[in-house]
């Protein structure tokens, strides 16, 4: 999903990493500096795994900083550890096991809830550390005496005891954590988290754990935050308890806003920034304290005038300067013209439509109804939505559902994909009772959905938009493969280009979904749900909005795509679901009026006189 050679950020970083001791001095930067400046990028990788990649703003990752700092920092000083390296990775199992813990109660909100939380939680550890702990943790007087790293090679012994020297063992990790932090997010695990950051709601259709991937991407961020703060401590030969407060997480949060989220490289180029204009206001200008000031306009002039950060402001530039931007913004008008005037390329014809394959499932051998919903009422207080509704469904049925505003068919619906639970009533899947199970269980099993609101990843590419949704199919809904390529799983890509063409974005598949066409999103919306490959496939105003020439050309896609499965579609367009249907439910007043043939429904007079003012022909 990132078209970049292999291995050309990794080369460039330890390039970078190797020239950075002769070139920085000339500008003014100090060893100390520079050391600092790698220990907040590392600490920083960890938190743009966690908010630039899955949108997740945490107030309290000092808390886990100075977990890992104070635990390696005393088994070195007061447990007599010898190692130091071993120290610091049981720092990092430390912190990642709190983080573990602190994720589970954080992330039952979201949002600015979750923000809160983590605020109060950093704040808990604070004072935890400075009272209960402190015969552990030394109190305000931290923890002195962390020892330098060195190892013993026989011949001869290396130390890294300060400066430049020290700078190489910490430019060593900071390689190895952007290195993992690469192949994390290249990984299915790092596709997952940006689809959770842009859409956790359509994530979650599609059919993947988000809060699992969530609590992954938190346990990630503390690791991180582990392994900085011991090497926090390593590197200042003591361990200080400011650590801990919220000023830490603070200027974290900033550092990685100026030089820009959602790369990892962000935060060390803003802790770059920071620290060096925080050096020169103190020293060269004298300003003392009132640096703080300074740094803080300096911050917001940045944030309102490049909201991406330094790196997002220089791509921003490259794309002016090389017309990519001009050219998106130029395909998109033309994209819109040819889509109202009803002239794009039309490919969507049965005959020609690939099929995908259908997933094995435990419940294919069923050979009852494939959906049965009985008794289904749903109740907001005492307003009813849905009133003792009694559905069923069988396999390769074609179903339309149609009722005036009001008549409780999308209620019915999220009922049906368990986006709802219902107040009473039975829903069974083949063979399975789904009352009550999730969304994402529903759609594992092999039931899914397409949304009258475009429900997309809109920041991600077409293509991008369409994994996502195959790797819930081929991977299931939980799996660790943090460090697997998404081109070495086996079937995303077949079944990603199956997917494409079925729909017809083949053309279109690397161009950004903020582009697209109004039809072509609309196809691309039943394409998330079709990329899972599901036996029953449930479709909400599938035409809505679209022109004359898009809804006749979505009508063939839809019959395309009804091979082999069943399928149930809401549509206010009469003329085409009855084209499409073989059978008609008609709602009223969230109940089950009458169910029948289009020629049935068109030629009964109560259904004509109720929903349709007596408009269709018989």
């Amino acid at each position: 999903m990132i078209n970049q050679r292999r291995f050309l950020v990794e080369t460039l970083t330890a390039v970078g990493l190797i020239l950075a001791p002769f070139i920085l001095p000339h500008l003014g930067f100090a060893p100390n500096t520079v050391n600092r400046i790698l220990v907040w990028g590392l600490f920083g990788i960890g938190f743009d795994i966690l908010f630039g990649f899955t949108g997740l703003l945490s107030f309290g990752q000092a808390a886990l900083y100075g977990t890992g700092g104070f635990f390696a920092a005393y088994l070195l000083t007061q447990a007599g550890f010898p190692h130091v390296v071993t120290a610091l990775f049981l720092g990092m199992i430390a912190a990642a096991v709190v983080g573990y813990l602190v994720g589970l109660i954080a992330l039952r909100r979201t949002g600015i809830y979750f923000a809160m939380i983590t605020v109060a939680i950093g704040e808990v550890f604070y004072f935890v550390e400075f009272n209960p702990l402190a015969d552990w943790t030394g109190g305000e007087n931290g923890l002195p005496g962390v020892p330098s790293p060195s190892f013993d090679l026989g011949f001869t012994k290396i130390a890294f005891s300060s400066g430049w020297s020290l700078y190489i063992f910490l430019a060593f990790w900071y390689f190895i954590g952007i290195v993992i932090a690469l192949r994390i997010i290249r990984s299915p695990v790092g596709a997952v988290l940006r689809a959770i950051r842009d859409n956790p709601l359509r994530a979650t259709a599609v059919g993947h754990n988000i809060h699992g991937y969530k609590l992954t991407a938190f346990v990630i961020a503390a690791a991180y935050a582990g392994f900085a703060g011991g090497l926090l401590g390593v590197m200042q030969a003591f361990m200080p308890p400011d650590a801990f407060m919220f000023h830490t997480s603070a200027e974290l949060v900033m550092m990685s806003a100026i030089g820009g989220t959602g790369t990892l490289f962000g935060p060390l180029l803003g802790a770059t920034i920071w620290l060096f204009l925080q050096d020169f206001l103190q020293a060269a200008l004298g300003l003392g304290a009132a640096w703080k000031l300074v740094l803080g306009l300096i911050f917001v002039l940045l944030v309102c005038f490049l909201r991406r950060g330094i790196i997002g402001g220089i791509v921003d530039l490259y794309e002016l300067a090389t017309g990519k931007k001009a050219a998106l913004r130029a395909a998109a008008e033309a994209a819109e013209a040819a889509d109202a005037a009803g002239t794009l390329e039309s490919s969507l014809v049965a005959a020609s439509a690939p099929q995908l394959t259908l997933r094995a499932r435990e419940g294919d051998s069923y050979q009852g109804p494939i959906l049965q919903a009985t008794g289904l009422t749903k109740r907001y207080g005492g307003l009813a939505a849905n009133s003792d509704i009694n559905f069923t469904v069988n396999h390769g049925e074609l179903r339309g559902i149609i009722g005036p505003n009001g008549a409780g068919k999308s209620t019915f619906f999220k009922m049906l994909t368990c986006e709802v639970p219902p107040t009473s009533g039975k829903i069974v899947f083949e063979g399975n009772d789904i009352t009550g199970q999730s969304v994402t269980d529903v759609c594992q099993l092999g039931l899914t959905k397409s949304y009258q609101v475009n429900q997309l990843f809109s920041n991600l590419t077409v293509r991008e938009n369409v994994t996502i949704a195959v790797l819930a199919a081929v991977r299931g809904k939980f799996k660790l493969d943090l460090f697997r390529r998404i081109d070495k799983v086996p079937g995303v890509t077949e079944q990603v280009n199956q997917t494409l063409a079925m729909v017809n974005l083949t053309a279109r598949a690397d161009t950004p979904v903020a582009v697209l066409a109004y039809g072509e999103k609309r196809r691309l919306e039943i394409g998330l749900a079709l990329a899972n490959s599901p036996s029953l496939l449930l479709l909400d105003e599938p035409l809505a909005g679209m022109s004359p020439r898009e809804r006749v050309e979505t009508v063939k896609l839809l019959r395309s795509i009804s091979q082999g499965r069943t399928m149930i579609i809401i549509d206010h367009d009469m003329d085409a679901l009855f084209e499409l249907v073989e059978k008609v439910t008609v709602l009223q007043e969230g109940r089950l009026l009458v169910e029948g043939t289009p020629e049935e429904i068109k030629g009964n007079p109560i259904v004509q006189e109720a929903y349709l003012g007596g408009v269709l022909e018989q």
